[in-house]
């Protein structure tokens, strides 16, 4: 563990299995291409992350054991009681009840996709620690591409977030992601982007201080994508994105996703459409999220799909 010595507030490490085949070279890379600078950081194989629950702070380290097929989690927090909670939330950014035979069985069975799977027969679905700010990240990403979305989420760290304290600092841990409290009433659009856009994460921020439960667990995927799409700033693809990552619905689909298109489409005939993608997804049902990260991962790029997207920031 680099830079870190045992202490009263670090558990003995835990061991979370997963069913494998598990492609954990693609999720790291995953969450390496979108670490926000003082929040995240992928280092020698590892993620580590600032955490906090109930007003106290403290970090997650995870790395693979492959021989146990299971992942290695350090939780570095004062409260015990906290651990259920953290252990979800770890298990949701992992993927970690995923059944990888199910979902490979059931993609194969369409030929366009079944090479794919073979390549990365363990490909899973990276999640997300909070809700909320996987929703401030989308919204900061809108028309941009991935990495200048991560450098953006990372001013807004810096000039918003809360400096973790100097015993709960590991690595290049330094602040945590700032709640929705602390991004009411501010002037997000110094961070570098449009002040409309600025102006609807501030609303965003509200909207969730509103409703504890945004970003819980919904009826069905298409309720999750109505309550999303009412909220300032999502649109369409921000809100299968969401549900995607967060919600964990394994039926989510980014709608109109540029790499998705590209991907499809025949070099010699004209590109696709939305509804043309839409309709090839069907047959994907119900894990058209793990088809979308298949078809990202063959369209290259660290499975970093960039979509221009033109969602009203309003």
């Amino acid at each position: 563990m680099p830079g870190a010595s045992p202490d009263s507030h670090t558990t003995q490490p835990l061991l979370l299995p997963y069913q494998p085949p598990y492609d954990w070279d693609a999720l790291l890379n995953f969450l390496s291409f979108r670490a926000i600078a003082g929040v995240e950081q992928v280092c020698n194989g590892n993620y580590l992350r600032s955490i906090s629950y109930n007003g106290q702070t403290g970090w997650i380290e995870v790395s693979n054991k492959a021989a146990r097929n299971s992942l290695r989690v350090t939780i570095h927090f004062p409260d015990p009681d906290a651990l259920p909670f953290i252990i979800s939330r770890v298990q949701n950014i992992f993927d970690l009840s995923a059944n990888p035979a199910a979902i490979g069985a059931a993609l194969s069975a369409d030929p366009l996709l079944a090479p794919f799977v073979s390549a990365r027969p363990g490909l899973r679905v990276p999640g997300a620690w909070d809700g909320f700010e996987l929703a401030v990240r989308a919204v900061l990403g809108q028309q941009i591409t991935v990495s200048a979305a991560t450098r953006l989420t990372g001013r807004l760290v810096s000039l918003f977030g809360e400096a973790l304290p100097e015993n709960d600092r590991i690595g290049g841990l330094t602040h945590l992601f700032p709640a929705p409290g602390q991004l009411i009433h501010r002037d997000i659009a110094q961070i570098g982007m449009p002040r409309a856009r600025g102006a609807a994460i501030a609303r965003l921020a509200a909207g969730a201080i509103a409703n504890a439960e945004l970003f819980s667990a919904y009826p069905s995927l298409d309720d999750a994508v109505k309550c999303l799409r009412a909220l300032p700033g999502i649109g369409e693809w921000t809100a299968q994105y969401i549900a995607m990552r967060c919600l964990r619905e394994s039926d989510a689909f980014p709608v109109g996703d540029v790499a998705l298109m590209r991907t499809l489409s025949d070099p010699a005939q004209k590109r696709i459409t939305s509804a043309d993608l839409l309709a090839r997804a069907e047959v994907w049902r119900p894990w058209r999220a793990y088809a979308a990260l298949h078809l990202w991962a063959a369209e290259g790029a660290a499975i970093s799909p960039a979509p221009v997207r033109t969602e009203p920031c309003a």
